[in-house]
């Protein structure tokens, strides 16, 4: 952020509109248009909230590191999800809604990271917590590790950043020195509460990728043009050369934030970053059904599956 300036979460939806040509069904589709049309209205990326005040980090400023020496644990026994929209499963399972239980992360109904590394026994509301926020910017990390760490979790999860790019415009995107400080002063408040606990940390999904697959559903395209991630999703059918260069623009700034997630887990010893995410290619059937952009039940499973991978690595 900006110094102490405020900073505006946007609003990400979308709606599923059946195909049939029955007049129940058209009458319930420009419903849930107009629905969506509403929410939209207050802008949008990958989920709403309030807004709030960021006070700005410094890049410079030391971390404190995990003590030297200590192993990775592959079976930690409790984990904490922070990060946005797609932690908190919104749009998997109903329009306009979170879906916690379908998480990637902590998800009780789907085969989520939790239910992989947790006995049985320990997969309850005491040993998984899901503090992540739809329409969360990486300038919500720390106030997220600040709920997390007094629950002393064995491992927590990241995954945020979409939000920070999936802005009105590409100059409203967030500076990548505002991101890579955002990013150090939260790990600095976990580090020096929790000095033993491991990070997982997943890189921002490939939004440019999303747009080329979500692109080919028509009722996607109409959706998207209520307001959806408007820095790469307007005017989906563009390929004129300022349509390029905006993505492009975006593209970029994607990729400058993963290298600055990599670069500053690799200072701690207890963390893992993990590039696989923004390389993975979602499919259409792992994409939501209510908005072509939000990973749909499928998609929470792959991303627990890449996560799984990562953590469990020896």
């Amino acid at each position: 952020m900006r110094g102490s300036a405020a900073r505006r979460r946007r609003t990400f939806s979308g709606a599923r509109f059946a195909s049939t040509t029955t007049r129940p069904t058209v009458a319930r589709t420009t419903v849930a248009l107009l629905t969506t049309a509403a929410v939209l209205a207050s802008g949008g990326c990958l989920g709403g909230s309030d807004d709030a005040s960021h006070p700005g980090g410094s890049g410079n400023s030391k971390r404190p590191a995990a003590k030297p020496g200590l192993p990775w644990n592959t079976s930690p026994d409790s984990i904490a999800s922070l990060g946005d929209s797609i932690t908190r499963g919104f749009d998997a399972c109903s329009v306009l809604a979170d879906c916690p239980e379908v998480s990637w992360s902590t998800g009780t109904e789907v085969n989520s990271l939790a239910r992989r590394l947790l006995p049985a026994a320990s997969r309850s509301a005491t040993r998984s917590w899901n503090y992540a926020k739809t329409g969360a910017v990486m300038a919500d990390l720390s106030g997220q590790i600040q709920s997390a760490v007094t629950r002393k979790p064995q491992l927590v999860t990241i995954l945020i950043g979409a939000n920070d790019a999936c802005r009105s415009s590409v100059d409203d995107m967030t500076p990548t020195a505002d991101f890579r400080a955002e990013f150090s002063s939260a790990l600095k408040t976990l580090r020096h509460d929790l000095p033993k606990t491991q990070v997982y940390v997943a890189s921002v999904p490939d939004l440019k990728r999303l747009w080329s697959e979500g692109r080919k559903n028509v009722l996607g395209r109409q959706i998207w043009k209520l307001g959806i991630c408007p820095s790469m999703l307007k005017d989906s059918d563009a390929t004129d050369p300022a349509a390029e260069e905006r993505r492009r623009r975006v593209e970029d700034r994607v990729d400058e934030y993963n290298a600055t997630l990599k670069a500053v887990c690799a200072q701690d010893v207890l963390c893992r970053y993990d590039d696989a995410v923004h390389n993975y290619r979602f499919s259409a059937d792992e994409l939501s059904k209510w908005d072509w952009f939000h990973p749909s039940k499928e998609g929470q499973q792959q991303l627990a599956a890449m996560a799984y991978r990562r953590i469990t690595a020896r």
